[in-house]
């Protein structure tokens, strides 16, 4: 059994290689050195700011871009040279890019045709795609008669029924209001689930990435910070920049912990030290033995529903928010701004983060 694990797990790494990968436009680099392997089946985010590169990197992938330097390997082979058409990968635009006096089936369909399938092979696929995205009862409308969620599962519907290898989605999510753009989420996860295929999704969202993906893909100016799992990359973030954008963290000096006591695995002087917001308490009181505890000042409650988010200043002007429940009777403490506190988190809480 260890045996068949291993080798699927290697199987699914060999899938799709990039192997520094660059891409300069005159004096720009939009890409440097970008080498990472997706694994067949895998649900995989780039995500970053605008002009990270993560659109960059799908390009290439998609064969848009030609990258002007390192090599793209499927199954071991080397893609770099292929045209897009040659290499049997769906693309989802942002915008869609339906055409608007085609059907709902004649969208679907024009990929079939381009590829030449006979007829009764395309009416197969369509109906088989058009059930998996939920559109049989709208298969002869325009999609000016269609809402945002239903144009985005035709653009779905369309870079599936060929069958492709994998499915390469540029924020095709983004135009949609935000409850919406929630439900089709989920229905984007089911989808993954059950057509089996190599999702590359791009989007700047951190909780649409940290939702859908099986691994996140961080970039940054043109370079690939951190790839691992969503709970990885959040409780275990590499660097400054990742630790700042997947989610609010508190950023403590090392020698502001040293004067407290607080001794953090890992840690080097200059270092900075992450902590989650959830796990910072606020008391009137430090907290007891395995737990760090600084003096801090309430500057902002923002009331957010089922939890009160804190502002406050800690020794230095250290910057510092931390969540309780809206119920939690720690709000008490906390009566206003300028009411002095003390905010505490366990000591195994802290991430080192090495690059400060």
């Amino acid at each position: 059994m260890a045996d068949s694990i291993a080798s699927d797990s290697a199987d699914r790494t060999r899938f799709l290689a990039l192997e520094n990968i660059g891409k300069r436009y005159g004096q720009v680099t939009a890409l440097a050195d970008v080498s990472f392997e997706i694994g067949r089946g895998e649900f995989v985010t780039l995500l970053g700011p605008s002009g990270s590169g993560k659109t960059t990197t799908l390009m290439t992938i998609a064969g848009f871009v030609e990258p002007s330097s390192g090599r793209i390997r499927r199954d071991g082979a080397d893609i770099s040279a292929l045209p897009p058409e040659k290499r049997n990968f769906g693309m989802v635009f942002q915008g869609y890019a339906l055409f608007p006096h085609m059907t709902v089936r004649g969208n679907i369909a024009y990929p079939l045709k381009i590829r030449r399938w006979p007829k009764a092979r395309r009416e197969m696929a369509i109906e088989r795609v058009l059930a998996q995205v939920g559109l049989t009862d709208f298969a002869d409308r325009k999609p000016s008669q269609l809402s945002g969620g239903q144009q985005q599962r035709v653009a779905l519907a369309r870079a599936l029924v060929f069958d492709p290898d994998v499915l390469l989605l540029d924020e095709p999510l983004a135009a949609l209001d935000k409850n919406l753009r929630k439900q089709l989420q989920s229905e984007l996860k089911k989808l993954h689930r059950d057509v089996g295929k190599t999702f590359i999704f791009v989007t700047h969202d951190q909780e649409e990435a940290l939702a859908l993906s099986d691994r996140i893909a961080i970039f940054n100016n043109g370079r690939l910070e951190q790839v691992d799992a969503p709970e990885t990359i959040y409780n275990r973030p590499t660097n400054q920049f990742v630790a700042t954008f997947l989610g609010e963290t508190n950023l403590v000096p090392a020698d502001l912990l040293a004067e407290y006591g607080a001794a953090v695995e890992g840690l080097r002087p200059g270092d900075l030290v992450s902590v989650r917001p959830e796990f910072v308490t606020v008391s009137s009181t430090p907290a007891g033995e395995g737990a760090v505890s600084v003096p801090a000042t309430v500057n902002e409650r923002l009331f957010q529903g089922s939890q009160v988010q804190l502002s406050l200043t800690g020794p230095g002007g250290l910057a510092l928010i931390g969540r309780v429940r809206a119920d939690d009777e720690a709000l008490l403490v906390v009566t206003g701004r300028g009411e002095a506190c003390w905010v505490s988190w366990p000591a195994g809480a802290g991430v080192p983060l090495h690059d400060a």
